[in-house]
């Protein structure tokens, strides 16, 4: 899951100390793999995007099952979206709850250069999806680079 730092960081996270809103997601993809693949207790990496450099920062838990994103209702939100309809809106969140902040960046370089991550969605040129499904080969990958 991405997030430029300047906007909300893995930091802003965990000084949260409690289930936080990953809320603005604007796409139907990223919507749906919110609602269709995202559970409680799930694990997701923190990536910041548009860093120096960009990479994984840490890991979060998904706390919440997808519920409507209240940002799209809000006329004071840069989220807000006049053609969601209350009774059938168009766009998700998910509470995450902040669990570990690796002790440094697993840049994007790095990770398009490790065996094994060949796959992996985040690396592939032209991917700008702020949410990405992680398989668990590459996830267990991922924090073998962190340890």
């Amino acid at each position: 899951m991405k997030s430029e730092p300047d906007v909300y960081s893995i930091d802003d996270l965990a000084a949260a100390g409690k289930p936080s809103l990953w809320e603005g997601c604007r796409n139907y993809t990223v919507r749906n793999f919110m609602r269709d693949q995202m559970e409680p207790g799930d694990l997701a990496f923190f990536y910041h995007s548009n860093a120096t450099p960009s990479g994984i920062v840490g890991v979060m838990e998904i706390a919440s099952q997808a519920y409507p994103d209240p940002t799209q209702f809000e006329p004071e939100s840069e989220y807000y979206d006049t053609k969601s309809p209350v009774d059938n809106p168009r766009w998700l969140a998910v509470d995450v709850l902040f669990r570990e902040k690796f002790t440094r960046v697993l840049s994007l370089a790095e990770l398009r250069e490790t065996p094994g991550l060949e796959e992996m969605l985040v690396i592939r040129r032209g991917q700008r999806l702020s949410i990405m499904p992680v398989t668990e080969a590459e996830w267990n990958v991922v924090l073998g680079l962190a340890s």
